[in-house]
């Protein structure tokens, strides 16, 4: 699993920021340990909070992905990151000078739901650097179009016995990934905190075949995948749009699999102000799910954290929660 450090900014040390640290630490450390009962990646309903920015030391951040080429990424905050359900997901973010999409990549912490922490590259696109902390709006982005088709990367340490597999460029929110090997029953997969998708007794010695189905029900199998720890294997294959598009329609979405967190993150900059909380969609209660509407888009939170696909509409509606 792969783990980032963040560069503290000297101007953020400098107004006080090392007291601050340890008081955010206590927070973050409390966020780890008993996580969040209302985790739920953005929705696409644009939101209202603040962004900060910071350098990643090292290649890669707690979504295991590889730096985008663009270096236009993104790190939330616990409850949005859901243990791994944003990762790979698409964000368009506007500041005060416009606005720029991002991949969510990582996880921050010690930020709340409201405030991301962007890339500098792309926190230089929307605000001035000097500021060190913008008022946003946000929104997950349906459909995205992606750099590449899908790609699968299986894990240093993974065999016959035990498999593990990141999925890129699926677009939008996973919900399962189910795997075989040769011509044996799908398996699936669980997914943890460092986005790698796992099967603890293992998937057989392949070559596998992986079908990949995201929170709107669209799904697709990429097929010849080879037993070959720390290769990225290409295809042209997308979920949706491009080549190799939607091949068949599901609702069902498994639960997410949480896993140790490792990773850790730091602020880029200490502020006065009070951001907006950013408020996600509440899930139906669990003593009466509403079922998914035949035709009907799925709220992409709730599937993505497990929770029973339901109208997005009715979905959206004012949250009736404390959280």
């Amino acid at each position: 699993m792969s783990a980032h450090r963040r560069k503290f900014s000297v101007r953020w040390l400098a107004a006080g920021g090392a007291a601050a640290f340890a008081g955010i630490l206590g927070i973050a450390m409390l966020l780890t340990n008993t996580g969040s009962a209302c985790a739920a990646p953005p929705s696409t309903t644009a939101k209202s909070g603040k962004a900060t920015f910071y350098d990643l030391a090292g290649t890669s951040g707690n979504c295991s992905f590889e730096t985008p080429a663009d270096d236009l990424y993104v790190a939330l905050g616990p409850s949005e990151y859901s243990e791994g359900a944003a990762c790979g997901a698409y964000l368009d973010v506007t500041g005060p000078k416009g606005k720029v999409r991002v991949k969510v990549f990582d996880k921050c912490p010690e930020c709340p739901a409201g405030h991301i922490d962007l890339s500098r590259t792309a926190f230089k696109k929307i605000g001035a650097e000097i500021d060190g902390i913008i008022p946003i709006k946000y929104k997950l982005v349906s459909n995205p179009a992606t750099p590449a088709g899908i790609s699968v990367r299986i894990k240093e340490g993974a065999s016959q016995y035990w498999f593990a597999a990141r999925i890129d460029n699926h677009a939008n929110l996973l919900s399962s990934v189910k795997v075989a090997s040769g011509s044996g029953s799908f398996k699936t997969a669980n997914r943890t905190d460092f986005n790698y998708w796992i099967i603890d007794a293992g998937a057989g010695s392949g070559p596998y075949k992986l079908k990949i189905t995201d929170v709107y029900g669209n799904s697709t199998t990429v097929s010849g995948i080879k037993m070959s720890p720390g290769t990225v294997q290409k295809t042209s294959t997308r979920i949706t749009g491009g080549s190799g598009s939607v091949t068949e329609k599901t609702t069902s979405a498994p639960a997410a699999s949480p896993a140790k967190k490792t990773a850790t993150s730091a602020p880029a900059a200490k502020s006065s102000a009070t951001p907006s909380a950013v408020a996600t969609t509440t899930p139906p209660a669990a003593s009466a799910p509403a079922p998914a509407t035949t035709g009907s888009a799925a709220d992409p939170a709730a599937a993505a954290a497990g929770q029973p696909l339901v109208d997005l509409a009715a979905a959206e509606q004012p949250a009736k929660s404390s959280c």
